[in-house]
């Protein structure tokens, strides 16, 4: 259940070219694990290529799942069955992301939620179970149903960062921007260093600025701000940050000649040379990375959509400068 998250939006297309390779080798891959023997199943313990081999299985039903090719994502599952059981509890929730991508109607979905209800009221804290009803809750449009998921999951495991951030995506869709933050908060307590979860929280930050008045939202650009410069800190070419810290800084800049009193007195203003050159170095580095984008059309890191919004926000700003 990972959040776009944080956890990567941007990565989307990259990780969706990777997934349509794995898929497309799963007949050979699927050979190779049955030629492996008898062996290969009585005794994995043996030798850590074993393990990996079983690793490989589960990415591969994924990825077979994610690209249509619901036969092979079965053959993957079952042999995941054999050596593991039945009742494992990657194995169950496999099978139930099986039987959700191929039901054919509403009902059958629901028919999955039922038997994840059924699974939990013997198995309370099964793990990849509560994701998966998480998950296929948020698909049936229940969100309310599926915040209460999150949180029951969280009781269980409050480490579980990228749970904090579904939670706090979930939140955010409701128009529930405190608790939101607050999720985001809790997440970085445990990846202080995820430079993702640092520009979203300063994205919803910046959301709530943009509703509010004039002197709340000085205050919360502010904050969002210092996130977006430490998402950046922590991974330079990171381009929703960068885009963030340019559009943030660009709103600041606007709100403090109709609010100066309250910006000046306030102990965590920022100088206005100091929004300045915060954002003309964002506007610097996107204009880099555009370029170079441009001129080597393979470059790594960066999604169309992405890209195409920082050309629009540049010839929105060069529009308005001439």
């Amino acid at each position: 259940m990972a959040h776009d998250t944080p956890e990567l939006q941007y990565e989307h297309s990259s990780n969706l070219i990777t997934i349509s390779r794995l898929s497309q080798q799963a007949p050979r891959i699927l050979e190779q694990h049955s030629l492996s023997g008898d062996g290969f199943l009585v005794a994995p313990f043996l030798k850590p290529q074993y393990h990996e081999s079983y690793d490989l299985l589960e990415q591969l039903a994924f990825a077979c799942l994610q690209s249509g090719d619901d036969r092979s994502a079965l053959l993957c599952i079952d042999r995941l069955a054999s050596r593991f059981g039945s009742s494992n509890e990657k194995v169950t929730a496999l099978r139930g992301l099986h039987e959700e991508a191929t039901a054919e109607d509403r009902a059958a979905l629901e028919e999955c939620l039922h038997k994840y209800n059924a699974i939990l009221s013997s198995d309370p804290v099964n793990l990849p179970i509560l994701k998966r009803r998480v998950a296929l809750l948020r698909s049936l449009s229940r969100e309310v149903e599926a915040i209460t998921g999150l949180i029951r999951l969280l009781d269980a495991v409050p480490t579980d960062s990228e749970a904090w951030c579904e939670l706090a995506d979930l939140y955010q869709s409701q128009g529930l921007s405190s608790q939101a933050v607050f999720s985001l908060e809790e997440a970085l307590l445990i990846v202080p260093n995820a430079w993702n979860v640092h520009c979203r929280l300063g994205e919803v930050l910046y959301s709530c600025a943009s509703s509010t008045d004039v002197g709340k939202a000085c205050h919360l650009l502010r904050r969002c701000i210092r996130y977006f410069c430490r998402s950046i800190e922590l991974c330079a070419e990171y381009l929703r940050g960068l885009y963030g810290l340019f559009v943030a800084t660009s709103l600041l800049l606007e709100k403090k000649t109709d609010y100066e009193e309250e910006s000046s007195a306030s102990a965590n203003s920022m100088s206005t040379d100091t929004l300045k050159s915060l954002n003309t170095f964002a506007r610097m580095r996107l204009e880099e990375i555009v370029a170079r984008r441009s001129s080597d059309h393979h470059l790594w890191g960066y999604g169309q959509a992405e890209l195409i919004a920082v050309k629009e926000l540049l010839d929105r700003y060069n529009r308005a400068s001439d």
